[in-house]
């Protein structure tokens, strides 16, 4: 067989190669994802939320709130499809193929798959699935944020990159995998004895803490919006659907509140402090050194603060 007409080991050949190849799969899987959950939700029966409800727990979500974002993450995918085949700036391409790449496109079938053995009643291998999804998209997110920081010079890498593959992490993160988790384990009350509900309560609490407690630590720390929404939808999913036992679903209700606040109260303080250090600064003396850069220096402390002369200032 004849060598091909180009170098595949050169890097931007390879970078070529790798944009077209996520321009085929990344639509494929979305679309057989979609399709996975039309038909194990309209066609199947029982359903993924029917399923839901036979196996209600202390941190079952509100099927209909989750269909609903995952319906915008879908949608959010779609853009992201778009932006695959219309990108032009050699950074998205960069994040496109090396950011995101192949991760998103097995999550879409683990996904799929996940829906399958849901519908199916295999709560194991929907939560072995459910694992898996978590982990490619907590690696894609640790590579974006490390690598392929959002900035506001490309709004639609923010839009179309970013935020729905944030938004998709946290669908498992906070819900889905803890939910499959307690059906697996039988933590879960017959629907016929909702007095039942309060069992494993305090295994609950402490799951929907801590998640709920790290969505905080990152929406201080990186005024993310994206995650601040998502934490509020799901924290609203979960103490939507009763009956909730109190510890559960008074720390739902609790964050729902603690997120936004928490999101306007850093962003504030980040606000006041710049404002601060703006006030902080000196102009320069009449000879145009700044001060605490001229006489310090000429001490032998650069930057140090200066000597005060006492009679020029006592007279």
């Amino acid at each position: 067989m004849e060598s091909l007409p180009i170098d595949t080991s050169h890097p931007a050949v390879r970078d070529y190669l790798a944009l077209i190849r996520l321009q085929v799969l990344t639509p494929l899987s979305l679309l057989i994802n979609i399709a996975t959950a039309i038909v194990c939700s309209a066609v199947l029966t029982p359903g993924l939320s029917e399923i839901s409800k036979l196996y209600p727990a202390t941190i079952a979500p509100n099927p209909y709130l989750i269909s609903i974002y995952v319906t915008f993450v879908y949608i959010g995918q779609l853009g992201y499809c778009v932006l695959l085949v219309l990108a032009r700036r050699p950074e998205t391409k960069a994040t496109l193929v090396k950011g995101v790449g192949m991760p998103l496109v097995l999550a879409n079938w683990v996904m799929a798959g996940w829906a399958i053995a849901w519908v199916l009643q295999a709560f194991l291998v929907a939560t072995v699935a459910q694992g898996i999804l978590l982990v490619l998209l907590l690696y894609a997110n640790l590579v974006l944020l490390v690598y392929h920081r959002p900035t506001r010079s490309r709004p639609f890498d923010v839009l179309f990159i970013h935020a729905p593959v944030r938004a998709f992490m946290i669908w498992p993160l906070m819900i889905m995998f803890p939910y499959n988790l307690f059906v697996t384990l039988g933590w879960t009350f017959s629907p016929g004895e909702p007095q039942h509900y309060a069992r494993h309560q305090w295994a609950g609490f402490i799951i929907m803490l801590g998640v709920n407690l790290v969505s905080l630590l990152v929406i201080i720390l990186r005024r993310d919006i994206v995650w601040c929404i998502s934490a509020v939808w799901m924290c609203a999913s979960v103490w939507s659907r009763q009956p909730k036992p109190m510890p559960v679903w008074l720390t739902c209700v609790l964050f729902t509140a603690a997120h936004p606040l928490a999101l306007v109260a850093s962003w504030l303080w980040m606000r006041l402090r710049g404002h601060r250090e703006g006030l902080i600064a000196l102009p320069p003396d009449e000879d145009g050194q700044p001060h605490g850069g001229g006489q310090g220096q000429e001490q032998g402390r650069p930057g140090g603060p200066r000597e005060i002369d006492a009679e020029a200032l006592w007279g």
